[in-house]
């Protein structure tokens, strides 16, 4: 069924292109015996009949041209450019000429006459060359046949009706704003699957879809011998492997672009037509450290929540301006010269490939002495994710930190080497985001490398943090983890996941769950929630959405999108149903309900679990606004949507029905949709953007609430001895917070926190909570810091002064936090 819907597709688009040639006006074409020189760039040479694209010879400044097809209302000049015929051999700014010439072939030549580029090799009976509104730049016939078409050769740019077949790639630049070949392409393997490779100077990778996962896993199939995909007029992609996703700006009457960038990432952009600028509606690697090759050999990217290259201790950039090259070993890396050693510990890293040592189920000693024993390994993963996984690495290649990865990459290092890399890691002040060789990944311009001492800086101090305490939890979660058949109850729970994959209910089976939704748990401005029972014996939370309505491809496709979202501090969706007007969602149940329930309760929460949920929370909005797509801002956050697992681990709920519920609502603005009074971000009252600062301002209020132990929120006034009214709790904690942070004073927490307590707290974290409260509750929503900055700082990683006005990056809501000390 969708290979027939997809074939029809297919041709109705090829049948929409050549009608689309057949009105095209002759004013636009260049005839046979014709030709344009390089020095005749104004006007421009060839226009689409609809002004959307031309092409000529097109330049970046200096003496060097292409000739190029581009959007003639980008005002990015090098954004604009989809299609090039010489990206590699760039002619001279004079004397350079393209010739249609009397044989039929469009040749361009450089000024000295030496042949850059030709259509074909052979005469042949083209009579006329012109570009068409798709933005195809073809050669016809007398009767209108296309014989070449610039679609068949795309450099790095999928446009909408131009498919991508088994003979054709998109191939990256190989840098910002230029057109030289890179290093990623997009293409069908011989498997018939979609995939995106990084073929550098050193080494070939497949890294997009998941090289772990296998094709089913991954959503694909390769049961099909078409290998063709395409995206339409709509922003919707089709696949012969069945892979698919839609544009979040989706409809009609957008120019769009499809691009692999030089950065090895695939996204599709949208043209703002009245100011020329690009904006993303879909890429295809959300966690960008994925993308492998991006900082070289022996490089590790840091996921900050922008990707970061950094060398690890022993080693040094080398080159500055370019980061292809990686990092270079400071000592002699030579088999026997580097005894004795020692490891280095690089928490929340891991190296992708080269595996010289596998061993599962191995201890961490074993781990450590095969590595000993084999001269060629640089280094070992040992992983903590419900096995205990050694992986000895013969090259270190596609490093990256994240951290949520459970495991420790351990480097290889002679002694000397590494007992000085751990001094000056102990012995530097350390501060966030900057110094060392921690630079980002961009252009030469961006890069900020001060010094060739390694300071790692973020992976260090978040790791001192919680590295040693999390990795002895799952430690002994692990082993206290075996049931009396001797299954770890951690594998079994995980074949449950695989086996019970997010999937369509029938409205039957979720009404036979739920006993006629009998036991209603709760209810909101979205729906109702049942609880319920499947046949597998899963305990689930069913909601009920209501008001709400629109086709099941549309439902379906929104739907999926929050099902593929996974993280240990999101409630996991196992699936949904959409049958007539019924839509309902059903996640995993959580038995220790909402936050609210203990937080304003008889009997309150402990301080140790107060702060677990703080950062807990903290961790999955980053998640969301940081490793997820753009629009994943969930614009309701309070107490009540923090749910608790049976050991009061956080969990946010409803994340993603701001974009579910706001399809078919008259007015698609947020303000109409989302957002619980007390809570809500000036910025739903002044009309202004809605952008992931909103979820900020509401954890703040939030955290300030576990701080304290009462509502803050409230948004009913009081009157004072004289009448007047009140100010509201929230405004004048805020205030007097502030005035002692100003004054320079330590935030004192003994007036402050919860009496309930009875001063059993931790004082430095409930300081952090208090600064960062107070930081994202600021009414200026450029002052409140991003969601992984809160997170640093409720780490004590991060010593910043967060109240300070911050710089807004631009389109991202992401406030960098300075260092201080």
């Amino acid at each position: 069924m969708v290979r027939s819907r997809f074939l029809v597709l297919v041709y109705t688009l090829l049948f929409l292109a050549v009608m689309a040639s057949s009105v095209s006006s002759s004013s636009d074409r260049l005839k046979r015996g014709s030709s344009l020189s390089v020095e005749d760039r104004d006007p421009l040479h060839l226009v689409s009949p609809d002004g959307t694209f031309a092409c000529g010879f097109h330049g970046l400044g200096g003496n060097a041209f292409w000739f190029s097809v581009w959007f003639v209302s980008s005002g990015d000049t090098a954004s604009a450019v989809v299609w090039t015929a010489n990206r590699d051999r760039p002619v001279n700014g004079r004397g350079s000429r393209l010739a249609f010439r009397g044989d039929g072939i469009l040749a361009l030549t450089d000024a000295d006459g030496s042949s850059v580029w030709a259509t074909n090799t052979t005469s042949t009976n083209a009579q006329w060359l012109e570009i068409l509104d798709s933005g195809n730049l073809v050669l016809k016939d007398p009767l209108g046949t296309i014989l070449w078409q610039s679609f068949d050769y795309p450099t790095d740019t999928l446009l909408p009706g131009q498919p991508l077949t088994k003979n054709i790639k998109l191939l990256s630049s190989l840098e910002s704003g230029g057109y030289s070949s890179g290093y990623y392409s997009f293409f069908f393997d011989s498997d018939n699957v979609l995939k995106m490779l990084y073929d550098g100077p050193d080494i070939s990778s497949l890294y997009w879809p998941d090289p772990d996962l296998t094709i089913f896993q991954n959503g694909r199939s390769n049961y099909n011998s078409s290998r063709i995909a395409v995206l339409d007029g709509s922003g919707h992609f089709l696949s012969s492997d069945q892979f698919q996703f839609n544009s979040s700006d989706r409809g009609p009457g957008i120019s769009r672009r499809l691009t692999i960038n030089h950065d090895g990432n695939l996204r599709l952009y949208s043209l703002n037509k009245s100011t020329g600028t690009w904006s993303v509606t879909w890429l295809a690697v959300p966690q960008h450290c994925k993308v492998h090759g991006i900082c070289g050999q022996n490089g590790i990217c840091l996921y900050t929540p922008e990707p970061k290259c950094t060398c690890p201790p022993g080693y040094e950039i080398s080159d500055p301006d370019d980061w292809n090259k990686g990092c270079k070993p400071t000592i002699s890396m030579n088999c026997s010269k580097i005894h004795p050693v020692k490891f280095v510990q690089l928490p929340f890293t891991d190296y992708h490939g080269f595996d010289l040592i596998y061993s599962p189920n191995a201890s961490f000693n074993s781990c450590r002495q095969l590595c000993l024993d084999d001269c060629n390994c640089r280094g070992f993963t040992y992983r903590l994710n419900g096995e205990r996984t050694c992986f000895g690495k013969s090259l270190l290649f596609n490093g990256y930190n994240q951290p949520n990865f459970q495991g420790s990459f351990y480097l290889k290092l002679p002694v000397s080497t590494a007992s000085s890399a751990i001094v000056v890691l102990r012995s530097k002040n350390t501060s966030c985001r900057n110094g060392g060789n921690l630079v980002s990944i961009g252009s030469p311009s961006m890069y900020d490398s001060v010094g060739s001492k390694t300071k790692w800086v973020y992976l260090y101090s978040f790791a001192t943090a919680i590295g040693t305490i999390e990795a002895f939890v799952v430690l002994m979660a692990w082993l206290i983890s075996f049931k009396r058949d001797g299954l770890p109850m951690v594998l079994e729970e995980g074949y449950r996941v695989l086996s019970g994959q997010f999937r369509k209910f029938s409205y039957k089976e979720l009404k036979i769950a739920t006993q006629n939704f009998k036991d209603k748990v709760g209810s909101g401005g979205s729906g109702s929630v049942y609880k319920g029972t499947l046949p597998d014996d899963r305990v689930v939370a069913v909601k009920r959405l209501g008001n709400m309505y629109h086709g099941d491809e549309v439902f379906w496709a929104e739907v999926s999108m929050i099902g593929r979202i996974n993280h240990i501090n999101l409630v996991r969706m196992w699936g949904f149903c959409c049958e007539g007007r019924n839509r309902l969602l059903v996640y995993e149940f959580m038995e220790k309900e909402s936050l609210d329930k203990h937080l304003f309760s008889g009997n309150p929460l402990d301080w140790k679990t107060r702060f677990k949920v703080a950062l807990g929370t903290a961790k999955g909005l980053a998640y969301l606004h940081h490793e997820c797509l753009e629009w994943v801002i969930h614009c309701d956050i309070k107490p009540e949507n923090i749910l608790l697992d049976t050991d009061f681990e956080p969990k946010i709920s409803d994340f993603g029905l701001a974009k579910l519920l706001q399809r078919d609502r008259a007015n698609p603005e947020f303000t109409q949709i989302r957002g619980t009074k007390g809570y809500m971000a000036p910025e739903w009252a002044l009309n202004l953007p809605i952008t992931a600062k909103v979820d900020v301002y509401s954890y703040g209020v939030m955290v300030l609430e576990m701080v304290r132990g009462v509502r803050l929120s409230s948004w009913v006034r009081g009157k004072d001895e004289e009448g007047e009214d009140q100010e509201m709790e929230l405004v004048k904690f805020v205030r007097e917070m502030k005035r002692r942070m100003e004054k320079g004073e330590e935030v004192c927490t003994e007036d402050v926190v919860d009496e309930r307590l009875q001063g059993e707290y931790e004082r430095n974290q409930a300081a952090r909570m208090i600064q960062v409260g107070v930081a994202c509750v600021e009414e200026d929503r450029h002052k409140r810091p991003s969601m992984d900055s809160a997170v640093d700082i409720l780490l004590g990683s991060c010593d910043g002064s967060i109240l300070k006005p911050q710089p807004d990056v631009a389109n991202s809501g992401i406030v960098e936090i300075p260092a201080i000390g």
